[in-house]
């Protein structure tokens, strides 16, 4: 079952004028990691859009959660197709042209890309070619890459823009993630340029709103629990490393509006700047202004910090300027983004 707040989001997106629904109109569209919190947004919103615009589109989700995607078929109407991207997707089973696809499958979770970083290679690497690889043959329209921020490693800069990579360090195992990240997005741009894939590339923020799991285990949503339950905010660092965040439904919206308007071979940031802030002070966001004053930040630093697979401490804030050029714009604060998450847990208990 959905929240209220949840199909609010959904419905606001498939009512955006500024994305033009009727070049959709009786497509195919595939989306990987559909069972994520990205994927599944998208499958809701193409659903709504579906019925809002009369675009008689068949969205097809492919995940390894066949609970969620079944879930997914009763609620949106779309075929799921249960199976790991790092095989390719048998294609037979799919209609002889795909016309649009939106690949988010990956390993997000940063214990895991600590204790599996050749799981979270492989998934990458393996699953992206595999992708492009379909849009070769199935003459793909339009193809959205999901990437990270994360790509950018430590920088000193204030302020990056979509050329400004800095540093990582490769001896260390959580490099598996952005050092993977960068690999296919170089993969994307010479699919691009060699086979002339129609491929863009999203660098997201942490994203988060209603629709995110419960089980979250990214900080935001462990800060989101705390204000739900009415305990203290404990940080495992000092919160010093700054982070940019975007929510939702307004990633929704910029991955459409790259699907539809983006160029290709070419990456595009996905962030709110005005949400761009220091751990500590996301927590004490939270504390006082969605919390008002009721609970505090405390810092306990545990002696086995490494385990957790926390990213080096970053200080930029994302440039959106070329995102902004095709009339993207965020709608959301951080506090918004806390208060639809709660919101949004509160009413699907």
């Amino acid at each position: 079952m959905t929240s209220k707040i949840f199909q609010e989001d959904i419905a606001e997106v498939a009512a955006s004028p500024e994305i033009r629904w009727e070049n959709m109109k009786g497509a195919y569209v595939l989306i990987t990691g559909a069972t994520g919190l990205i994927g599944t947004s998208l499958v809701h919103t193409l659903s709504a859009a579906n019925k809002a615009h009369a675009l008689e589109m068949l969205t097809i989700a492919h995940g390894r959660d066949t609970t969620k995607g079944e879930r997914l078929s009763q609620d949106c109407g779309s075929e799921f197709i249960s199976g790991d991207i790092r095989k390719p997707i048998p294609k037979e089973i799919l209609p002889s042209t795909i016309d649009y696809i939106f690949h988010c499958a990956a390993i997000t979770k940063s214990a895991h890309m600590v204790a599996k970083p050749v799981d979270v290679i492989t998934t990458a690497v393996d699953g992206t070619g595999n992708i492009l690889e379909l849009a070769k043959t199935k003459h793909c329209k339009s193809l959205v890459y999901l990437s990270s921020m994360e790509v950018y490693g430590q920088t000193d800069l204030t302020e990056v823009t979509e050329t400004d990579l800095g540093y990582l360090d490769l001896s260390n195992p959580r490099s598996s993630y952005p050092e993977s990240k960068r690999l296919c997005e170089s993969l994307c741009t010479a699919y691009a340029a060699q086979y002339d894939i129609p491929v863009k590339i999203a660098r997201l923020a942490q994203t988060f709103g209603s629709g995110t799991p419960y089980d979250d285990t990214r900080v935001f949503a462990q800060f989101a629990r705390s204000a739900i339950s009415g305990s203290n905010i404990e940080l495992h660092t000092e919160g010093r490393s700054r982070s940019n965040f975007c929510c939702t439904s307004d990633a929704i919206r910029g991955l459409l509006l790259l699907l539809l308007e983006g160029a290709p071979g070419v990456a595009y940031n996905i962030a709110n700047p005005a949400a761009s802030m220091t751990i500590r002070e996301m927590a004490e966001l939270v504390a006082h202004d969605v919390c008002c004053g009721k609970i505090d930040v405390v810092v306990n630093v545990p002696e086995d910090i490494l385990k957790y697979g926390y990213s080096p401490d970053a200080g930029y804030t994302l440039n959106i300027d070329k995102l902004r050029a095709l009339n993207w714009e965020p709608k959301y604060s951080l506090a918004d983004m806390f208060k639809r998450v709660i919101s949004d847990w509160q009413d699907s208990k």
